[in-house]
């Protein structure tokens, strides 16, 4: 970092050609460590990995050293690098070391990263991250990549592994929930009757009067509270379904989504473990259908989460304030307390996008 840094001359080939980032940088230059901010992340956002990791750097380098301005040095450093990685880059040691000098944990999520993707050794790669997400937000990148090594190490044990049905309250229970608010979507109504019929699976919906008084009964006037002051139904869909999965158990099916069939369902997606989880696209989460028993320890974690970003960090996006974020930060400590030995992995198994896929027939694709 410097003093002072003479404002780069980008060209649209610095720019990967990308109009978004070409117009941005028409408009506001990269002068700053906000623009060149901004315009990184509009390069990031569209996959101009190497592009992105340029300016990075530049922003990096107009970064003044002072501590509250934001982002950190660290920050931008450390996408710098990361978006390098992305691009087949080795990163330059000296980086590095500066990186190391600003945040060891942010140095640790680049060096694990790096033996992840440059020498396959997960297990490796997870000891040296530790629990580095710790140091973002929920919902960033980093739960992602992290959640995505640590599947690779445990896909196994999971696989093989079985709720121990002699213990009660071991396997999810044969419940449906969902939640219905006043703007649910068009044919949302059909898909309630349709999982009405089903024989194997009770199915309840909550409107959202039911579930502002479910809450109150069962959690008290701040959780309430929260849910109706939700910025809109997602949030309040997202907020309601961690309580009731929580207190009730069984399977959460988002208003809009539909089980193919009952056989498909019990064919496709274990009953002999205590938790269930998909993935999406870039190791997101999908926090509208999965199953736990009551008193998960992982939807424990998950709620402390919740409640942390309700009253702290309200400004974030509804998927890492209350949607996917929340899930995969448990999910990852709950691994990280494994390979820690500090609590054993309980029952769980996460499938990836395909079995999502031949489970669910999102509201898009239903006739």
């Amino acid at each position: 970092m410097q003093d002072t840094v003479t404002e780069p001359k980008l060209t649209s080939s610095d720019l990967a050609n990308n109009q978004r980032a070409i117009a941005y940088y028409h408009d506001h230059g990269c002068d700053t460590v906000e623009t060149g901010f901004a315009l990184a992340n509009i390069l990031n956002e569209d996959r101009c990995v190497a592009e992105a990791s340029r300016v990075y750097r530049i922003a990096y380098d107009l970064h003044s050293s002072q501590p509250g301005q934001t982002p950190g040095a660290h920050v931008l450093l450390e996408l710098s690098l990361l978006c390098g990685l992305k691009a087949g880059q080795t990163p330059a040691p000296e980086e590095m070391e500066t990186l190391r000098s600003l945040s060891l944990p942010f140095y640790n999520y680049i060096v694990g990263i790096q033996t992840a993707w440059t020498q396959g050794d997960f297990v490796k790669a997870a000891r040296i991250m530790g629990n580095c997400y710790e140091e973002f937000h929920t919902g960033a990148e980093c739960d992602r990549l992290y959640l995505e090594i640590v599947n690779r190490i445990y896909h196994e044990q999971m696989q093989g592994g079985i709720a121990d049905i002699r213990a009660p309250n071991s396997l999810i229970p044969r419940k449906l929930y969902t939640y219905r608010d006043v703007d649910a979507p068009d044919g949302a109504e059909h898909d309630f009757a349709w999982h009405s019929d089903f024989t194997g699976l009770e199915f309840r919906s909550f409107n959202k009067e039911e579930a502002a008084n479910w809450l109150y009964t069962a959690y008290g006037v701040d959780a309430r509270t929260l849910f109706l002051s939700a910025q809109n139904v997602s949030e309040a869909s997202d907020f309601f379904r961690m309580h009731v999965m929580q207190q009730l158990g069984g399977w959460w099916l988002d208003a809009g989504n539909r089980i193919r069939s009952e056989d498909v369902f019990f064919s496709r997606v274990s009953q002999r473990h205590s938790h269930v989880f998909l993935l999406g696209h870039e190791n997101v989460v999908h926090n509208g259908f999965f199953g736990t028993l009551p008193n998960s320890p992982i939807l424990g974690d998950a709620l402390l989460s919740l409640y942390r970003n309700c009253y702290q960090h309200p400004g974030l996006s509804i998927p890492a304030k209350t949607g996917s974020g929340v899930f995969e930060r448990a999910l990852n400590r709950t691994f990280h307390a494994d390979l820690e030995r500090l609590r054993p992995l309980p029952s769980m198994i996460i499938y990836d996008n395909a079995v999502f896929s031949d489970v669910i027939v999102p509201l898009s694709a239903q006739e």
